[in-house]
């Protein structure tokens, strides 16, 4: 479950709370613009957003993780070497096109970043870039550039705000957590919908603090918090060519507890990925698999991943249909496939508290099946929509709960555990990934 347990009844309150999450740590500085271009792989009207993420000065104190999908992005590519620079001032991210694989990808990334720097004072590699979208097509590099200066003319500290709604895509709302550490804070944003199941991060995450935390001690935190949540959810099981996340520290208010401060970080990151489920492409229902018992943690983790990817299931979670049958396919087809030495006598699961399969059998009837019925619509974000003009589209853009459908599997077979978390699998979802460049 999230740290918070949330209920939404309109966008306007949900507005209302992501205000009170998005306070920006001091020394930084949010600004974005948005502008009109033509792809020229797709000659149509596009819109684009510039985001910018600027340090009143630069820091040393910087950690960034990245997507292991052999065919990464040109910011990837960019940002893995800026992880050698000894000081960091800004990130520049754009949405609509993601400049993976694009021809002169680095070098347009690269021009980004001078332009950028320019315009702060910094040197071109104080910045990192950042780029979500279509995959294939390159940037409007001539548009972008002439959009810049709006974008650092419209720097300002406060919130965080402009930021989070200016990385989205195909995202139905922001997503902002934030936690306290003694005088200091830790404020966090993502985007992500669909292609998700990240591999050291998730689609895009940008992390800042005012805790002076350095860097030799911030890097191997952030693996920790990232290997716990980032790395235990999937919405679709697709790994993003462009996966990042970034954690910085302006290091402006001592740090009192480093033991606290990684307990924080990992409730923002853990939120966070929670959030990006909730929010995946025609996403209804959340499911969490707590699997527990394991032999190793691999294969726990392993092992709730291959539920929350199965598709059979996952249709049957969106038409609230408590067919357990597919759910223990899932389960025998990963042992089978990948750990068939696994013991499964002892095997136990319920789906919202209720047992449904022991010693080796299912243990269902009617009342059950009313039970477990009731448990996925109680769940369920938000009612399927007949489609218009064809198109799947979903009827809320906010979150109203943080319900999901929740899955305990014990193997007890060992003392190794996992929670994963996914998503269902609906039409929304297929009509959103049909149309997604048209």
């Amino acid at each position: 479950m999230p740290s918070t347990s949330l209920v939404f009844t309109s966008r306007d309150q949900h507005r209302a709370w992501l205000a009170t999450q998005a306070a920006l740590p001091a020394g930084f500085r949010t600004g974005t613009t948005r502008f009109d271009f033509i792809p020229r792989e797709a000659p149509k009207p596009a819109k684009m957003t510039l985001t910018l993420l600027a340090l009143d000065r630069p820091t040393p104190d910087f950690a960034a993780m990245f997507t292991r999908n052999a065919f990464p992005g040109a910011p990837v590519i960019v940002g893995r070497q800026r992880l050698g620079e000894p000081t960091l001032g800004a990130i520049i991210i754009n949405n609509k096109i993601s400049n993976v694989c694009a021809p002169g990808g680095v070098e347009a990334a690269e021009q980004i970043c001078a332009a950028t720097a320019k315009l702060l004072n910094l040197s071109p590699a104080q910045v990192l870039p950042s780029s979500t979208g279509v995959i294939g097509w390159g940037l409007p590099v001539d548009a972008m550039l002439g959009s810049l200066p709006a974008a650092a003319a419209a720097l300002a500290g406060g919130s965080i705000m402009p930021a989070a709604e200016g990385i989205v895509t195909t995202d139905l709302y922001p997503k902002v957590r934030s936690a306290a550490v003694g005088a200091g804070r830790i404020t966090g944003i993502a985007k992500g919908a669909g292609m998700v199941e990240p591999n050291l991060a998730t689609m895009l995450v940008y992390v800042l603090t005012d805790l002076a935390v350095p860097r030799d001690v911030l890097r191997p935190m952030l693996q920790r918090s990232v290997a716990t949540t980032f790395n235990t959810i999937s919405v679709d099981s697709d790994t993003s060519t462009s996966d990042t996340i970034v954690l910085i520290s302006s290091g402006r208010v001592p740090c009192p507890d480093l033991a606290a401060f990684e307990t924080a970080l990992t409730t923002v990151c853990r939120d966070l990925a929670e959030d990006v489920v909730r929010n995946g492409e025609g996403v209804r229902h959340v499911i969490r698999v707590s699997v527990s018992g394991a032999p190793d943690t691999s294969l726990a983790l392993a092992l709730g991943k291959a539920i929350v990817n199965a598709p059979l299931f996952k249709c049957a979670v969106a038409g609230n249909d408590p067919n357990v049958g597919r759910l223990v396919q899932a389960i025998g087809k990963h042992v089978g496939a990948h750990a068939p030495g696994t013991d499964l006598g002892k095997l136990r699961l319920q789906l919202g508290g209720i047992e449904i399969f022991a010693g080796g059998v299912f243990q269902l009837n009617p009342a059950k099946e009313a039970q477990l019925v009731a448990h996925l619509k109680g769940a369920e974000l938000y009612a399927s929509a007949p489609p218009k003009d064809g198109v799947f589209t979903a009827p809320i853009d906010y979150p109203p709960h943080e319900r999901g459908v929740e899955i305990s599997v014990a193997l007890n077979s060992g003392s190794a555990s996992a929670t994963v978390i996914g998503g269902d699998l609906t039409h929304e979802y297929v009509s959103e990934n049909a149309d997604y460049r048209s």
